[in-house]
């Protein structure tokens, strides 16, 4: 006897692959690359086959199919594809099947088409960046025609300043908002540091925790691969043939290449790593202590600059010491972000001090008002 729950997920389960496959249709219909509308009707041919499983577990149940009509999501989908080309929809469409790619993960008799969503997932990606040729080749010509491209990727740097802007911002904060309350500047001093060594190791652990999750949940993805290639090797070429495919290479030479790295597990286990999962297997999301440790140093250097004054004068004037050399780094720190969001510095130093004090001005208030209530 089939549970009621079980019912209901199986007309869930084939609403939703009825769904895809007629979506994948509407939108290879309106493609007019036929190299990127065979890889749209392989895709939705392959949804038809798990729709055919759960249509089969409903009739071995009694139950009759329902009745199916594609949601509105779908048919807003295929139009806006066949009025602004299917292009227009691809990045949604992506961030749909990235969103979906574990739904079978957590249903036992569904395992044979984890992968195949997986695998969907990076498919879809392929096609939502790219066109006759990789994408990674376009952004590369971008990047040596138009020299502003150039600072784009520096995501240490961006790390980098970000994280000593975390520090700065947060004990700025800390401690205007301990001046407001008109407590003595040591007992400030204290806190400041306090708020240095509580943020620096929160900071720090937590990067930790962050790329140790990111490296296991990657070990467990390749592991899971790695069985794949061992139990299905077909599918898994089939799929890495398709991705290369949705990149640009003729479907020839693109199920040739998937052909030849299946000859080896390794390289087809790094190959579908990379193309599938998204993962450069020699990283795996990098070395969580040097994480913790650079991550740890920065928030602590952005913490010691309102620290400073505190630390040289106990001066009536020491507050605003403290407000004018934090806004001097907040200026500095706003300027050096320019170098990776595209605005002027001048513009996004401005923008750095103003929130910043904003947010110290508030924490100022709050320490005045619970400053003279307590006392």
């Amino acid at each position: 006897m089939v549970r009621p729950a079980d019912l209901a997920r199986y007309r869930a389960n084939l609403r939703s692959e009825l769904d895809g496959a007629a979506l994948y249709r509407a939108i290879a219909e309106a493609e007019p690359d036929p190299a990127r509308r065979s890889v749209l009707m392989e895709l939705a041919r392959a949804e038809s086959r798990h729709a055919a499983l759960w249509r089969e577990k409903l009739r071995a149940a009694g139950v009759p199919e329902p009745r199916f009509s594609p949601s509105l999501r779908t048919r807003l989908l295929a139009v806006l594809a066949r009025r602004f080309g299917p292009r227009f929809v691809m990045p949604s469409l992506a961030a749909a099947e990235y969103a979906d790619r574990d739904k079978y993960a957590t249903q036992a008799d569904a395992t044979a088409l984890s992968a195949d969503e997986r695998g969907h997932a990076s498919v879809v990606s392929a096609l939502a960046g790219g066109g006759s040729r990789p994408a990674a080749s376009i952004g590369t010509d971008i990047a040596r025609a138009e020299p502003w491209h150039r600072n784009a990727s520096g995501n240490d740097l961006r790390a980098a300043v970000l994280g000593a802007n975390d520090g700065l911002v947060s004990n700025f904060c800390l401690i205007i908002g301990i001046a407001g309350a008109g407590v003595a500047p040591r007992t400030i001093l204290l806190s400041g540091i306090a708020g240095l060594v509580a943020g620096a190791c929160s900071m720090g652990l937590g990067e930790w925790l962050s790329v140790t999750n990111a490296r296991e949940l990657a070990r467990t993805q390749i592991a899971r691969e790695a069985e794949e290639i061992e139990q299905t090797p077909q599918a898994e070429q089939h799929e890495l043939a398709l991705i290369y495919q949705a990149k640009g290479l003729p479907q020839a030479e693109a199920q040739r290449i998937a052909a030849d790295l299946m000859r080896n597990k390794q390289g087809a286990l790094d190959a579908l790593t990379r193309e599938e999962l998204g993962i450069d297997p020699a990283e795996l999301g990098g070395n969580p202590w040097s994480a913790a440790a650079t991550s740890l140093l920065l928030f602590a250097t952005g913490a010691c600059i309102p620290l400073l004054p505190f630390t040289l004068s106990r001066g009536a004037r020491v507050d605003w010491w403290c407000v004018g050399l934090s806004a001097a780094a907040l200026a500095a720190i706003g300027a050096l972000t320019s170098l990776f969001n595209g605005r002027s510095p001048s513009f996004s130093a401005a923008r750095q001090v103003l929130f910043g004090c904003a947010a110290a001005a508030v924490t100022y208030g709050i320490g005045r008002l619970l400053g003279v209530t307590l006392s």
